[in-house]
């Protein structure tokens, strides 16, 4: 559909540039399909009249005439050219969007093809120990420090581009985005909490990376990117709801190529 708009708008610009102002020296002109200069007389088509007819050359203002002939030429190629690079841009996105798979997860494209990201087990540490996060049923918090936590100090999903762009297809509306993870005694650090005595408030502490991002579908397809490029390290693409401890992660390494 969007191609046949472009068809139609250029093929309507030209049309337009079709009908060409033949300017006399007097500051008046005749609306004209098309001129040409013939010896001392100038031949050209009248819209108004639709017939051929001539006029003394001396009385034209050849110039200004090509002048604006040439002006609105280009104006009309310039146009063109916009439209065309936004429906390349559009139909690359719409390619780009059914490489993207439905189900609810973290994406990123290899080779032009999607891979997902793996979503990991994370665990709640505090006083009581140490257990497996369910994003259904939240495990009982307790008052005091507690920190989210996976295993390992290395993700099994190593890329090496600083700068890689990553798809998000949200399970429900959620706040998202990219986080650094902190190795430390054999784990990685994904963040620190508070629970607050009485109230039982929950203080959420990612170390969050500044991101850029686009709404691809309305359904929650989303493309994150980060601001800068990532120094290498341990990160995570992560959906949740602050305060709720629900925190979904899917975690992957930067390492410079070898």
């Amino acid at each position: 559909m969007r191609r046949v708009f472009v068809a139609l708008f250029v093929f309507a610009l030209s049309a337009f540039a079709a009908n060409v102002k033949l300017y006399l020296k007097d500051g008046s002109y005749h609306l004209v399909r098309e001129y040409k200069v013939e010896a001392d007389r100038v031949r050209y088509y009248s819209v108004e009249r639709s017939q051929w007819e001539e006029i003394p050359l001396t009385l034209v203002d050849v110039k200004r005439t090509e002048s604006e002939v040439a002006e609105r030429k280009n104006e009309i190629e310039v146009e063109a050219k916009v439209i065309s690079e936004e429906d390349q841009a559009e139909r690359g996105l719409r390619e780009e969007i059914a490489k993207i798979p439905q189900d609810p997860g973290a994406y990123y494209l290899e080779n032009n093809t999607a891979r997902p990201i793996k979503v990991a087990e994370a665990k709640v540490h505090n006083n009581k120990g140490r257990n497996v996060l369910k994003v259904l049923s939240p495990i009982p918090m307790v008052t005091g420090k507690a920190t989210l936590e996976l295993d390992g100090t290395h993700s099994a999903t190593v890329l090496t581009d600083p700068e890689h762009e990553y798809f998000i297809q949200l399970s429900n509306e959620e706040r998202f985005g990219i986080i650094k993870l902190t190795p430390e005694h054999g784990v990685r650090i994904v963040e620190k909490m508070t629970i607050v005595p009485v109230t039982k408030e929950i203080v959420e502490e990612p170390i969050e990376v500044a991101i850029f991002r686009k709404q691809l579908t309305q359904d929650g397809l989303y493309k994150i990117w980060p601001a800068k490029p990532l120094e290498p390290g341990e990160y995570a693409v992560v959906e949740y709801t602050p305060g709720k401890v629900n925190m979904q992660v899917w975690d992957f390494a930067i390492q410079p190529a070898r």
